[in-house]
């Protein structure tokens, strides 16, 4: 093997690294919304916790990507210790596809239809469709469809080179030598561990163990040890993905060696007793690509059998290596390891500014409760929540801005996009609602009141801000088109009312029956309330933005008074509905 056959290797070796990376990434893309369902099935029970991860794993191409999205998502408290076993179990599984995927190059026939299966035959073709969807198609989905195929191409010519590249060592004594030293079983698992430490990644591992049996001196003996190893190899990345996490966090990396060394050592025995016991011809043969498929996905699924039904006692035995201390532990709500999938991590972000929202309504709600009724206790939990709205805010546009730079799809982006439009208008309501608050305290220290009259107003006004605020709450939580439509015409009505209260204080200031002290809380009250009304109106604006994958606002806001004819039946309705007697 001389030296161009080593920079062929390492060309080779770093084609096949870059094309799997292409093509997981376009895959989680192109995925999207398909990803979400899938993750949004995990539960409690075993089987759909273990298909959740075998799917997830099959579609990105990679158990630690996978792995490393588990552990964000106990650390952000999405999923238990229980059902993150599970999830890693499946995904152990799935991760098997890749290999099947690469033995097709160890296809060989002089059959033509057998011949056409061969990578080699039709990669140049996926290639060319994958080059023209890349540089010819303006969609996002086309686009991230060609980079698949470029990528698939390009791994499978990445290991078409490192097979050339390494096809003269069958004749070296020393490359031979080295493989009958791994197939003592504990010295092939560890070399097989330490290289997927090193790569971070078992399916480039078991490709580059495929490649290496082109030499035909890999036996199927001394390869099922390096499989074996491979899947502990792989733990490193969910292991360096925990540092910083909570303890349960820390117990789903755990879990994760933990399942792949219990497994190895108890199939390794089983292998180790077999081969001593029986003379199997099949362990001296040559491996091939897919000897090493069946081998890789056998280990994982025999794994699998054996230590799911057990998975209670492998979340035991992480507790009691892990324990609980006195300190509490800290939830992250927004997990930095998610960004490493950005679907996910903007599903997480929706469902953060879901609780945001809800925080900033219940806000504003408890601000209209404290001007009929003020306690301290009432008053306190509407600062707590607004501190904990402005919080929410904080962390969701730092994280929504670190989302946007990364490489995601056209929606994904409307979709960021719209979140930080809405989060903002929400952390102004819950403004208001501090507003409001400190308006029934001024009241309540100056020992003021309003009329009759003001008060039978007020509780109107009330009535309507606190209908559009369920209104927005519910279109933007449940993306509720029967909500979404009735914002705007609610808005336009208490648009109306606070002019017309506006007007009936000035008249009330005119006849006396009104004091100057109250009528500049009742100014505050008006804009407060109306300002509210705008915030929730901008809201569904944003929403409508998104679903016309428009961003201007204003205008589509015009269209759907000028277009709609429910539009003038509901807000005839609401103006029936808040008429002011």
């Amino acid at each position: 093997m001389d030296i161009f056959s080593v920079l062929n290797l390492i060309g080779g070796l770093c084609l096949f690294l870059f094309g799997m990376n292409l093509m997981g990434d376009a895959l989680e893309r192109r995925a999207g919304d398909s990803l979400r369902v899938i993750l949004g099935k995990l539960t409690t029970k075993k089987a759909a916790g273990f298909l959740t991860g075998l799917a997830v794993t099959a579609v990105i191409q990679s158990s630690s990507a996978t792995t490393v999205m588990v552990v964000g998502f106990v650390n952000s408290g999405l999923l238990t210790l229980g059902q993150a076993i599970n999830v890693i179990m499946g995904a152990n599984v799935g991760t098997t596809v890749t290999a099947w995927l690469l033995s097709l190059g160890g296809i060989d026939s002089d059959v033509l239809w057998v011949q056409l299966l061969k990578p080699s035959s039709f990669t140049p073709i996926l290639a060319l469709i994958g080059i023209i969807f890349t540089m010819f198609c303006k969609s996002t989905k086309k686009k991230d469809t060609g980079i698949i195929l470029l990528g698939f191409a390009t791994l499978m010519y990445g290991m078409d080179t490192m097979s050339a590249a390494v096809s003269g060592l069958k004749d070296v004594p020393e490359f031979q030598q080295l493989f009958v030293t791994f197939s003592n079983p504990i010295l092939g698992v560890l070399a097989g561990a330490i290289l997927t430490a090193i790569i971070q990644s078992s399916s480039a591992s078991v490709g580059i163990l495929q490649a290496l049996s082109a030499t035909g001196a890999v036996s199927v003996g001394a390869a099922i040890p390096i499989i074996m190893g491979q899947n502990i190899g792989t733990c490193i990345t969910a292991i360096l993905s925990s540092f910083g996490t909570n303890k349960n966090a820390k117990r789903a990396a755990l879990v994760h060696l933990s399942f792949n060394v219990i497994g190895t050592v108890i199939l390794l025995t089983v292998f180790c007793i077999a081969k001593t016991l029986f003379d199997i011809p099949l362990l001296a043969q040559s491996a091939n690509h897919v000897n090493i498929a069946i081998a890789h996905s056998a280990f994982n699924v025999l794994c699998t059998m054996l230590l799911l039904p057990m998975s209670k006692l492998l979340e035991k035995l992480a507790v009691t290596l892990i324990p609980e201390t006195k300190t509490p532990d800290k939830t992250e709500e927004l997990d930095e390891r998610l960004l490493n999938t950005p679907t996910v991590a903007l599903e997480r972000c929706h469902t953060v500014a879901i609780d945001m929202a809800d925080c900033a309504v219940q806000s504003l709600k408890a601000s209209l409760v404290s001007l009929q009724e003020l306690t301290p206790e009432l008053a306190k939990s509407i600062r707590e929540k607004e501190d904990r709205t402005d919080h929410y805010e904080d962390i969701l546009g730092s994280y929504l801005v670190k989302l946007s730079t990364l490489q995601i799809g056209e929606k994904d982006s409307a979709e960021a996009a719209m979140l930080l439009k809405v989060i903002g208008d929400f952390e102004r309501i819950s403004d208001h609602s501090v507003n409001i608050l400190e308006s029934a305290e001024e009241m309540q220290a100056k020992g003021l009141s309003f009329s009759d009259a003001a008060k039978a107003e007020i509780k109107v006004l009330t009535s309507a801000v606190d209908e559009i605020l369920d209104l927005s709450l519910q279109a933007f939580r449940d993306h509720d088109t029967a909500a979404l439509a009735a914002i705007e015409p609610l808005e336009q009505v208490i648009d109306g009312l606070k002019e017309q209260l506006r007007t009936n204080h000035i008249l009330r200031l005119q006849q006396g029956n009104c004091t100057i002290d109250a009528g500049f809380v009742w100014a505050d009250l008006l804009t407060n309330l109306e300002r509210t009304s705008d915030h929730c109106s901008n809201i569904a604006g944003g929403i409508i933005d998104f679903d016309r994958s428009n961003m201007n606002i204003h205008e589509n806001v015009r269209a759907l008074r000028a277009a709609n004819k429910e539009y003038k039946e509901q807000y005839d309705s609401y103006l029936h509905k808040y008429a002011i007697v």
